[in-house]
């Protein structure tokens, strides 16, 4: 029995956690992909120093006052429909900052960010918890949190990459760098809903 546990549990971690760090890695680079077209977004819009600190703030503000209403509702709704709903939200969300040419524009996506980001970490554990015996939620989760470095290697050369794109179709490169990145985390929302399984009895099925 032992054996055959061993093995499930195997299956199960190749299965979940790339999808864990995937999206990981892309809620890291929505909320932080800003500090990386810092210079350039503020020289283009006239954002002040002041209303940059204050965005970057209020994302976290809205994620720490949010995460705990959102985990409940994601047990209502199921692992599947919530994490693959908000993730689809967040990733508009980033897009839209492509957009965001004011200081108001710039707060208000920034905060409903910060709030469709919120179930995301929660909602993680909760998944580990409905997948995993509990002997071995901390290995998983200690998988799991490889996601935050993964995003820096990974995020600071694709973003430097998208901000190349200066001038492209009459835009600046953040422009590109938001909408792009906005539209992979939209991508992973959709393969949620095919991928993901609220529980192991589900998937079983």
């Amino acid at each position: 029995m032992t054996t055959v546990l061993n093995t499930a549990v195997t299956k199960t971690r190749w299965r979940l956690v790339p999808f864990m760090l995937a999206l990981y890695i892309l809620a890291f680079l929505d909320r932080a992909n800003i500090g990386f077209a810092k210079q350039s977004y503020q020289l283009d819009t006239g954002l002040s120093n002041e209303a940059y600190a204050l965005g970057a703030g209020i994302f976290f503000i809205a994620y720490a006052c949010l995460g705990a209403p959102a985990n409940l509702l994601m047990k209502h709704f199921g692992a599947r429909k919530w994490i693959g709903v908000t993730t689809l939200c967040w990733g508009v969300l980033s897009s839209a900052m492509a957009f965001c040419d004011t200081e108001w524009k710039f707060l208000a996506v920034r905060t409903l960010l910060g709030a469709a980001e919120a179930g995301f970490f929660p909602g993680m554990i909760y998944l580990t918890s409905q997948w995993f015996p509990q002997r071995t939620r901390a290995s998983v989760m200690g998988l799991f949190y490889m996601g935050a470095p993964l995003a820096l290697t990974l995020g600071s050369p694709l973003s430097g990459a998208l901000l190349e794109m200066h001038g492209f179709g009459g835009h600046p490169g953040w422009f590109w760098m938001f909408m792009i990145e906005g539209m992979l985390a939209v991508a992973a929302g959709v393969w949620t809903f095919f991928y993901l399984d609220d529980n192991l009895k589900m998937h079983a099925s």
